[in-house]
């Protein structure tokens, strides 16, 4: 069946966010400031939670992993993005969109069980403090972040191997600006019942399963929070869970929106839309969003800044 595909296509065509000529190189600048930032933020995050010792607990280690993963699958989308707005003709190999289809759902699905790993870490630390040293341990925390990575690639691995049992016979052109299941599926000659069957399966299942352990998380945490007797220390707290779970809305909200839908051509062209949030946006703002506005974050960006200016 796969020589059968790269007999039949051997490259698709990505038509991208929009067809309009002069709208390329003002896409192209936009969407590059938003990479470079995206780049710089989460670098800079792991870059400070790395080698500030201060910074060596469970918290900013879950921290560092989503900066990494934010990282990663934008940089799945990205790159090739970028290259298409300036390109007259915007071609990604059969291989090629094989590969970033497989790489960019692992990296999502990770993401999804990174965001929950790091609500499960507030709920200890506020609700069991006492426990928090033993219950998030070293091997605990490893573990904690390696389950997600080894479910996301396998699971990344599984709905590439659907996806490429499927017949391409033409034609080609990919009705978004990287290679998504709705719009591959779409293009398919063979039947896709069991490959959309997959993806509402693996989708709704690992959205509603790490979004309720969010949900849940944050139902023990905004408990004890009202048991605090200090007002000021309620609304503090308030303001920083309002904020993530801000962030897990926008990621997830998008992503509901994305993937349980049958796939079509308006459902495509909406998602394409919607892509933009959860690919480009969230790992944009998550840095700023679960880091930057962290005191001991600041105070380490300014030792290393204050470092720079003595070494000068």
């Amino acid at each position: 069946m796969i020589k059968q595909n790269y007999s039949m296509v051997t490259e698709f065509i990505l038509l991208g966010l929009t067809d309009r000529a002069e709208l390329q190189p003002v896409l192209f600048v936009v969407f590059l400031v938003i990479y470079l930032i995206t780049v710089t933020g989460n670098v800079t995050m792991i870059f400070l939670i790395r080698s500030d010792p201060k910074l060596h607990t469970p918290m900013y280690f879950f921290l560092s992993h989503l900066a990494f993963v934010d990282l990663c699958y934008a940089t799945t989308v990205a790159p090739q993005m970028l290259v298409n707005f300036l390109s007259k003709r915007k071609t990604i190999s059969f291989i090629g969109c094989m590969i970033q289809f497989n790489f960019f759902v692992a990296f999502v699905l990770t993401e999804f069980y990174v965001l929950a790993v790091m609500s499960y870490d507030r709920y200890v630390a506020i609700c069991q403090p006492l426990l928090y040293g033993s219950k998030m341990s070293r091997h605990v925390c490893l573990s904690l972040v390696a389950a997600p990575y080894l479910y996301g690639f396998a699971n990344g691995l599984a709905q590439t191997i659907l996806m490429l049992r499927l017949t391409f016979c033409g034609p080609n052109e990919i009705n978004h600006f990287y290679c998504a299941d709705p719009p591959l599926m779409v293009l398919a000659c063979s039947d896709t019942y069991v490959k959309e069957t997959a993806m509402f399966v693996v989708a709704g299942s690992n959205l509603t399963c790490s979004f309720s352990i969010i949900l849940v998380s944050y139902v023990f945490i905004s408990a004890a929070i009202l048991r605090m007797r200090s007002a000021e220390g309620r609304h503090k707290a308030f303001s920083t869970c309002g904020s993530h779970l801000m962030a897990v809305i926008v990621f997830y909200g998008s992503l509901f929106c994305m993937h349980l839908r049958p796939p079509s051509e308006a459902s495509v062209e909406q998602g394409k839309i919607v892509a933009v949030f959860y690919i480009f946006v969230s790992p944009m703002l998550n840095p700023l969003i679960y880091s930057l506005r962290n005191k001991d974050v600041k105070v380490a960006i300014k030792k290393v800044i204050q470092k720079e200016l003595v070494d000068r």
